[in-house]
């Protein structure tokens, strides 16, 4: 008879298993590396700059995991391609790459520069593009594995001030259902989890602010932020073999906001 725990280990473990997970200095990133590698797998902890890596990866080791920093500049391809190398050269392998890192400037559609356009591209679409392409080999090779992309809300709900940002995401969406597809056949399964409105030193500013705090109280129906650590069930879903018949989905995270509100509650919190 097969224990809970036993079956539980064999769909969530992760022992002997190889991650990148990129902008894993961030408030969802290290959160999520940590998890990974409290499942049992050695992370790659990528960030732009070697001390924020660094940071990251005693973060995982300080929760009792095994991490090794990683660094390198999203918006320029041959890097992109040289941190999954380089990743796989200090692991042996890669089983798992999370395309966490992001990055946004809010400004109304007028104001947008095409450098502006073009920065947020590079980091939230482009470079997962071609992360995403220079792991395929290494997972093919070893006979499968899995890709997350860290979307957002902004493809099913418009805001004004994150135009280029909620295109990207949206694109994030679109080609996880690409990749799902064209690689199916090598078992790699790619899934996509995307926050709602989340709590991270990034996002708080926003949630001090006592007008925004506001709008998002009178419409969120669970009545908070999401933390990180609310992201963390999905994710180890999507990384394990619990996922192995799931692939090119989008899993939203968001406390009810994409499910609806109500005429007769939200305007108690208004």
């Amino acid at each position: 008879m097969t224990t809970t725990s036993s079956l539980l280990n064999r769909l969530f473990a992760l022992d002997g298993k190889a991650a990148l997970v990129t902008g894993a200095a961030g408030g969802i990133g290290r959160v999520l590396a940590a998890s990974l590698a409290e499942a049992g797998a050695t992370v790659a902890v990528h960030d732009l700059k070697p001390e924020m890596a660094q940071a990251g990866a005693d973060y995982v080791t300080s929760t009792g995991g095994r991490a090794v920093p990683v660094t390198g500049n999203l918006a320029d391809v041959q890097e992109c391609r040289r941190i999954v190398e380089e990743t796989v050269a200090a692991l042996d392998r890669l089983d798992i790459l999370i395309n966490c890192a992001a990055t946004n400037r809010r400004k109304p559609i007028v104001e947008v520069t095409e450098e502006d356009f073009d920065f947020i591209s590079a980091v939230n679409i482009k470079a997962v593009y071609f992360l995403s392409q220079a792991a395929y080999p290494h997972m093919k090779a070893q006979g499968g594995g899995k890709i997350i992309h860290i979307g957002s809300i902004n493809p099913f709900f418009a805001l004004d001030t994150v135009s280029v940002y909620g295109l990207t995401k949206g694109a994030v969406v679109q080609v996880t259902k690409a990749m799902a597809v064209e690689w199916a056949a090598d078992n790699i399964q790619v899934n996509c989890v995307a926050p709602g409105f989340m709590m991270t030193p990034l996002s708080k500013p926003v949630w001090e602010d006592e007008n925004r705090a506001r709008w998002f109280r009178t419409r969120i129906p669970m009545r908070r932020p999401g933390l990180p650590e609310e992201l963390v069930g999905a994710v180890l879903l999507l990384a394990s073999p619990a996922s192995s018949y799931m692939s090119g989905q989008t899993i939203i995270v968001d406390g009810g906001f994409e499910a609806g509100g109500s005429w007769l509650k939200d305007t108690e919190f208004a």
